[in-house]
């Protein structure tokens, strides 16, 4: 199948630069750690260029031009200060390390990355029966919202979308994400009758503002049978065409179906259509583009650089009798978002095998030199490879098991939505023992399988690759990373930076890899836990957790923003409760 061709915001061409130079889109080296099977780093490094993510959607990017690699590490002598909470440690570059009395992880200097995601695909099948009408949850791409009509015209069944269509009245749905930018998508139609009177169309919309400013492939049913094709913007309620319509069939049928494909490239805007024959994509005419011209505007506000993407229904005025309005795929294959979310700096988190103590000793010191110039897998970048299009590794020692890769949330209920449950160890298909009191071995469900929860996803970062003990039951001396979110808030291993009951906590100690805590807010109770990542290209805190509605981990903003320091009307900027350093 042909791809789009994606233009390269300046920022992003530089940051693919830097990842191309070095080979290093992705760190593929792992130093073993408890409980890590020791062949785990050596089938990372022989995974080598062939596990590169191509283009700019690597989870996380190196700098080779930072001086950083070429000084030494330390940089001279080590000196320390006592701190607040704990001890700085400092060499002739400045500080080098941070230690936290009660908690192990620290933070150390190091060469400079970029944390950035960018958009994954979409494929929603309508297979499922929302709990609250409408069109529901769509997998991986938020929820579809309904304009214009009432909302009983918008339903799902028998595996397919429907809209209720009223003569000279547009009916549309889309999904929540509007960043994005460059796109290629899909969508396979039908009508269930002949409309008599005047036409009825489906377009697939895209780079929607809203829905009076957006581009659209029409596809047009006519009284006669004849199948049409015609490519529009609709810039202030006001419709114009693009490119002139065309007949791309003739005999139409109820439940005949037909697919829309739409590729935006910047302003060259695509679109074909054809009849779904047997499996869909695999009939496209991926050669032919019934459609293919220049947005002609000149004002920069008049060209739609990014939006969402849905569809819209017409039953045309003067229509006497009018069919079902029916959508039976619909497929983001790929885009971009034209402002990914960013985070850049030099700091690394590291887990110490005990908790400090306060004490600057030759063993530590031994650490931290050891780490000073290490380029081996820490918290941040084993979080990175579970987020979207991070290559998979298998371990050998493990029964060949996946220990590294895009992971999902879990499998659709009948409802289309996501359920809680997939921890760490069921990611990798792999029976775990634990220590609670008379060792507990759990079986893990195969439905978990490639999955982690919120919970499991802080356990698979601090406990199963560095080596934070990991336990069941209830554990009053809190030696062992809990398994809830909610257990984790009350009796994790560490510290607490700070918390509060009915507001966020304030963030001034807050500290790169510390564990986040968030609120329900409709039975106040703990919910959802997450990592913390450092600041964002817009000057907010951003975190990365695994979440259901982009189903997995993520850094991103589907399904709510992922910062904390947002408006407070933000889900994870109002409802943050506890700060964690483990």
């Amino acid at each position: 199948m042909s791809g789009p061709r994606f233009s390269l915001s300046r920022r992003a061409a530089l940051t693919a630069l830097a990842g191309a130079a070095t080979g290093s889109a992705l760190p593929l080296a792992a130093a073993p750690t408890a409980n890590a099977a020791p062949a785990a780093a050596a089938t990372a490094a022989s995974a080598g260029a062939a596990a590169q993510v191509p283009g700019l959607r690597g989870p996380v990017l190196t700098d080779p031009t930072d001086p950083w690699h070429y000084a030494p590490h330390p940089a001279g002598a080590l000196s320390t200060r006592t701190v607040a909470d704990g001890l700085e440690v400092s060499d002739g570059a400045g500080v080098l390390a941070t230690l936290t009395t009660g908690a192990r992880t620290v933070t150390l200097r190091g060469a400079r990355r970029w944390f950035t995601e960018q958009k994954k695909p979409v494929q929603d099948a309508f297979d499922r029966t929302p709990p609250t009408g409408g069109w529901g949850m769509s997998p991986g791409g938020g929820s579809w919202s309904h304009h214009n009509g009432a909302a009983t015209d918008y339903f799902v069944e028998s595996g397919r979308a429907a809209i209720t269509l009223a003569a000279g009245k547009s009916r549309y749905s889309l999904l929540p994400d509007d960043g994005i930018g460059d796109v290629y998508a899909a969508a396979r139609f039908s009508f269930d009758k002949l409309p008599v009177g005047a036409p009825a169309s489906l377009g697939l919309v895209f780079a929607a503002q809203d829905v009076n400013n957006h581009y659209r492939a029409r596809l047009i049913v006519t009284p006669a049978g004849e199948i049409q094709l015609v490519l529009e913007k609709e810039i202030a309620d006001a419709p114009a065409v693009l490119s002139d319509t065309v007949t791309v069939g003739t005999g139409f049928k109820a439940y005949d179906h037909w697919w829309v494909r739409v590729e935006k490239s910047g302003d060259i805007l695509r679109a074909r259509a054809w009849r779904h024959v047997t499996t869909g994509v695999d009939d496209e005419p991926t050669t032919l583009w019934h459609h293919s011209v220049r947005d002609p505007e000149k004002a920069p506000d008049a060209v739609f650089r990014s939006g969402r993407v849905g569809v819209r229904a017409l039953g045309s005025t003067g229509a006497t009798v009018l069919p079902q309005a029916r959508v039976y795929d619909f497929r983001i294959d790929t885009a971009v978002w034209t402002d990914p979310p960013v985070v850049t700096h030099d700091t690394w988190v590291r887990v110490l095998p005990e908790p400090f103590d306060g004490t600057w000793t030759a063993a530590v010191e031994q650490r931290i030199r050891a780490w000073a110039g290490d380029t081996s897998p820490d918290a941040l970048t084993y979080s990175s490879m579970y987020r979207p299009f991070a290559p998979a590794v298998t371990d050998p020692a493990r029964q060949n098991a996946r220990v590294l890769g895009e992971s999902g949330y879990s499998g659709l209920l009948a409802t289309g939505l996501r359920e809680v449950g997939a921890d760490f160890h069921e990611y990798m298909g792999l029976p775990w023992t634990f220590p609670s009191g008379e060792r507990v071995t759990q079986t893990p469900d195969p439905k978990w399988l490639g999955n982690l929860d919120c919970s499991g996803f802080v356990r698979m970062v601090y406990g199963y690759h560095l080596g934070v003990p990991l336990g069941l039951a209830e554990d009053p001396q809190r030696r062992y990373l809990p398994r809830t979110s909610q257990r984790q808030a009350a009796s994790s291993p560490g510290v607490v930076v700070a918390q509060a009951t009915d507001a966020p906590p304030p963030l001034d100690a807050l500290r790169i890899g510390d564990v986040l805590f968030w609120n329900d807010p409709d039975d106040g109770a703990v919910s959802h836990t997450g990592i913390y990542l450092g600041v964002d290209q817009n000057g907010k805190r951003r975190f990365v957790s695994s979440r259901k509605t982009p189903n997995g981990p993520t850094m991103a903003d589907v399904g709510g923003k992922s910062v904390i320091d947002g408006a407070a009307s933000d889900l994870y900027t109002g409802q943050l409760r506890v700060i964690r350093r483990l």
